[in-house]
């Protein structure tokens, strides 16, 4: 897929669906590979460092193509989850942090949690770009909508129609980034996600917003899929609600519009 091409189909998603912010492109960078010349990096460009999240607000909001590398990034789970902290042994190392802080009730029931979760080990990667599909100068390996509940059953129509598959969704309400960025990437299988108590707190994600992502090189398909599912029966957003019926009202309108010859 082309650059011009990928985004096309990023305006095509938030124009289709009404998002209110864009669809995020997010692309893992290796050791050869050198972040783009226009890319904001927190550490250097903006003096200070900050969590993943805020780095997908700042994409999706405000347009910006960000650059997270461990220099740039605060958070110590996603920093841990992404490869980016000296730990050798990630599930564990956020398995002790969930149990001490008692997002799970005992050791096992942490270690149990974390080994489900997705996470680069150290070297991995070196570096994360964010920025918005439409705008995205790259390919992008991963694909991050929000949305409404409204706006992701449409996407999840979307892939159900094309693949057969309905979306999977593993919730935990902690370090969410690993299901939206890492699940998608190393499973090729889009997820459906419910943001994070950190995300809420740092990134502004709101009560109402959801997010589904998926591999880069499935957009086109899901954009076939948004064209196609359920057209035959007007399946859009929004949601067109249904007017073809008679109302009926409690009796006391029902008796005065007897008098008044309205009924």
């Amino acid at each position: 897929m082309t650059e011009t091409e990928h985004q096309t189909i990023g305006k095509i998603i938030r124009d289709d669906l009404r998002l209110k912010t864009f669809p995020v492109a997010a692309k893992f960078l290796k050791n050869d590979e050198a972040f783009p010349e226009k890319v904001r990096r927190p550490a250097a460009g903006m003096g200070k460092r900050i969590a993943l999240c805020q780095a997908v607000t700042m994409a999706r909001i405000y347009g910006w193509t960000v650059g997270m590398a461990r220099e740039d990034l605060i958070c110590v789970p996603a920093a841990i989850a992404f490869g980016f902290s000296d730990s050798d042994n990630p599930p564990e190392s956020l398995a002790k942090l969930f149990a001490e802080v008692r997002f799970c009730e005992t050791a096992d029931s942490a270690a149990k949690e974390t080994s489900s979760m997705h996470h680069f080990m150290r070297g991995d990667i070196q570096g994360i770009v964010l920025s918005p599909l439409e705008k995205a100068d790259f390919p992008p390996d991963v694909v991050i909508c929000y949305g409404n509940p409204a706006q992701m059953m449409r996407l999840a129509q979307a892939w159900s129609f094309v693949s057969g598959d309905r979306v999977e969704g593993h919730f935990g309400g902690k370090v969410e980034c690993d299901e939206y960025l890492i699940a998608p990437f190393k499973s090729g299988s889009p997820r459906m996600v419910i943001p994070g108590q950190g995300e809420r707190i740092f990134a502004m994600t709101q009560d109402d917003e959801m997010a589904f992502a998926l591999a880069g090189g499935s957009i086109a398909e899901l954009v076939r899929g948004l064209k196609e599912a359920a057209k035959p029966i007007g399946a859009r957003y929004p949601v067109t609600p249904y007017q073809n019926f008679e109302p009926d009202f409690p009796n006391a309108h029902k008796n005065l519009g007897k008098k008044l010859g309205v009924l």
